[in-house]
């Protein structure tokens, strides 16, 4: 049986971008997939990284076969990084957005006590 493109997809959404993890941020919504392919029982992933010194990609190419060769009918899966296109803030899913940004009224305090903190200084 031939593992269909759009369940290999979803399966992904299960991998979770090690800077992101612990807002459950998939390596899908954060938008490095760039492409995957499948040829019977072979598929191939093409990532975008975020940065060109992405600490994580050894752990998202190690990632990616163990969650799809889970799959029937994935038995070989290839992660390749490709710097074209480059990976920019707008490929992020409106969720992924959603859990990165903080809004300004949280960051407010923040800014309040550096403020103060330079004063007394």
């Amino acid at each position: 049986m031939k593992p269909d493109r759009d369940t290999l997809i979803d399966a992904l959404r299960e991998v979770h971008d090690p800077c992101c993890a612990d807002r459950g941020i998939s390596i899908v919504d954060m938008g490095v997939v760039e492409d995957v392919r499948v040829a019977g029982s072979h598929v191939d992933v093409d990532l975008v990284l975020t940065t060109g010194w992405c600490p994580f990609v050894a752990t998202m190419s190690s990632a990616i076969p163990d969650r799809l060769r889970e799959i029937d009918g994935v038995e070989t899966v290839d992660v390749q990084v490709v710097w074209d296109p480059v990976w920019t803030p707008e490929r992020l899913s409106p969720s992924a957005r959603d859990a990165l940004s903080m809004p300004l009224e949280q960051l407010e305090p923040y800014r309040q006590r550096r403020l103060a903190h330079e004063r007394g200084a």
